[in-house]
Order: structure tokens, then sequence, then C-alpha cells
């Protein structure tokens, strides 16, 4: 039994089994917390088995999961179904629409070099889910990582990568299984490393923020904090929130989601993925100083490079990770005034926050 938050280190639910909920979000319902995510327990370098369906647990105290199964089982009798697990389905975000009394759920798919999205409905949290729109293509632009954000009013965004381009805040249509046409873009770069994904949203006082990740694949890399005063910006740009991270890793982490406790004045928990828990093993002085991450940022460079030379440069690349153990790094989010900064914590209880 834990009692206590410990990132970094491998997490178990109440059966003694690793928790599958990668990429993943909590929601909270009469009580409960839940967290869902992608069950990547078959998934192993090589398998072509990104993930095995969304798995979800609960618990009362974010310490202690309990495991509840699948909660979007794969479609493993259909090939063809974007929810076979070749078709790497990942990324689920949950949001309720009050109007049609249903949950919404988007997926990021890759499937046959396009990144679409898949969108499910259901009558209950609970499920079950089923398909409302095969694999779309937002806007007409391929989707990357992406966040979903429900506004006080009912209506609802999605943040997502226009891959290897930009950050898209796009309007949802009424019931949340369409975009409507209305959209602005945020931090254009020509190409990864620099381009921002896995965006996660939050709002504080009146104030919206955008935490991304630059594109480096699975190795981690420097996150950024953003603010503005509408979700559709414009947004200033405040800096890598881990100040005190010299790896330059977001502390060997990516960060997926952002959770406010429903129970507490101003506890904001950033939710990321350890996805290479050994990272640091291979050379520990290099990863330390931030040299192992800048080796990695110069060969993303010079590959989406328009320059043949600085192709030739590339030399060295992570190999696929067994992602079936990665970990996660649940940390509290301070403020700086408004700048929101995550400060290293090898352990950390609810309880010290009011």
């Amino acid at each position: 039994m834990y009692h206590a938050i410990y990132p970094g280190q491998v997490w178990l639910d109440t059966n003694g089994r690793r928790i599958q909920a990668h990429g993943g979000s909590l929601y909270y319902l009469a009580g409960k917390f839940y967290w869902y995510g992608e069950n990547k327990e078959k998934s192993h370098p090589g398998n072509g088995i990104l993930q095995w369906g969304v798995r979800y647990y609960s618990s009362v105290d974010l310490y202690n999961w309990k495991d509840e199964g699948l909660l979007i089982p794969p479609d493993i009798r259909d090939v063809s179904s974007l929810l076979h697990p070749s078709s790497k389905a990942e990324r689920p975000h949950i949001i309720y629409n009050e109007e049609t009394a249903k949950y919404v759920c988007w997926m990021k798919v890759i499937r046959k070099g396009e990144q679409l999205a898949l969108i499910l409905t259901a009558d209950s949290f609970f499920g079950p889910y089923e398909i409302v729109r095969n694999g779309i293509r937002p806007l007409g632009m391929c989707m990357g990582d992406f966040d979903l954000v429900k506004r006080p009013d009912g209506r609802a965004c999605c943040y997502f990568e226009q891959v290897h381009k930009k950050i898209i805040c796009a309007d949802l249509s009424p019931d949340y299984t369409d975009v409507t046409g209305v959209y602005t873009e945020h931090f254009p770069h020509d190409n990864p490393p620099y381009v921002r994904e896995a965006p996660a949203y939050f709002e504080r006082s009146g104030k919206h923020y955008l935490l991304t990740s630059g594109t480096t694949g699975y190795h981690p890399n420097p996150s950024e904090a953003s603010m503005a005063d509408s979700v559709h910006g414009p947004f200033s740009i405040l800096g890598n929130p881990h100040p005190e991270d010299g790896s330059l890793t977001s502390f060997n982490s990516q960060i997926t989601s952002v959770f406010r406790h429903p129970g507490k004045q101003d506890l904001y928990i950033a939710l990321a993925d350890r996805w290479i828990p050994g990272l640091r093993d291979t050379d520990a002085a290099a990863f330390d100083s931030g040299e192992t991450y800048r080796r990695i940022k110069n060969n993303f460079e010079w590959s989406f490079s328009d320059n043949p030379e600085l192709k030739k440069k590339v030399s060295w690349t992570v190999p696929a990770p067994d992602t079936s153990l990665a970990d996660y790094v649940w940390l509290p989010i301070s403020f700086e005034q408004e700048r929101p900064v995550l400060h290293w914590r090898s352990e950390w209880k609810i309880e010290d926050y009011e």
C-alpha cells in the first residue's frame, strides 16, 4: 500500500502489477479518481503493438490504484479497424457533453503514414464506447499529440500538433465530435526538434496555460510553458518549467496532461511518462550535463534539414524502448507569480496541500 507519490519509481496497482495507463489523464467522478491511458502490457520493441486498448484504474487517494480493466478494448479481429493494435491508437482524452449526455473520447491514430483523429462516444464514462468518426483530419490537417479543453460555458476546443509544423487550437462542434472551422495557430517552427507537441492545458486564475514538449521521439527534451488571456491566445512563452533540470530532459519525462485536484485550493498535478527509465544508466555524466539531449537534438535537426551535408552528420539515435516498462513522473506545479514551475521531489503527499 502506498502512502505518497514517488515520481519515477515503478508504480504497481493493488494486484501488484505495473500500472498501464500511458499518455493518460485523470477523471474525477462521484468521489473517485479514474486514471486512464494506453495499455502497454503487450508493447515490446519490434512486435508492432503500440497499445492494447485503453486501460483504466480507480482510486480514492491518488496513491493506490485498482485495475478496472479495459475502458476501450482493442479490436483484434478486424485488422482494418483503427482500434486494431497495429493502427497505433494513442493518447485518449475524454470530456463530458451535458447537452448530448455523452462522454466523448478523442484518440490520435497513426495509420499508413497519416496521423488522424478517432472519435468515440458513450452514455457512461465506463462505456461501452462506440466509434462515431472513423479517422478524420481535423481542418484537413494531420493531427499529432493533442489535448481536449472544456470551457465553463460548455463549449470545447482541441489543441493539437499540426504534425511537424505548429500547435492548432480548434473549436469543437456542439456535440464535441468534430471541429467547427474556427481555429488559431501557435508556436510555428520549421521542423523537429523545435516543433512543439504533447500540449497539456490548464486554467488558473483566469489565465490559460499550455505545457508542451519538443519533438525528439521517445527521447525526452526540455518542456516549454506558455500563458494567455484566452484559450486562443496569443500565448506568451514563459520558458522551461523545469529550471533545476540540468539534463534538459524534463526530469526524463514527457508531460501528458495536467489535473487540478477538486478537493484542494490550488493543487495542479503534471502527469508525465518516463518512456526510457534507464536512460541515465548509459552515461550518467553526459545525461546530467545535458550532453545526451544536445546530441539527440542535433541529430533530429540534421535529419530534418534540407542540407545534405548536415544529413551526413546524423550518427546516433535512440533505439525503440520497451514501453511496457515505462514509468510515471507526477509532480505538483508551483507558481512563481504566474509562471508554472516543477521542482523535483522523490516523494510527496496530497495531504501537504490545503
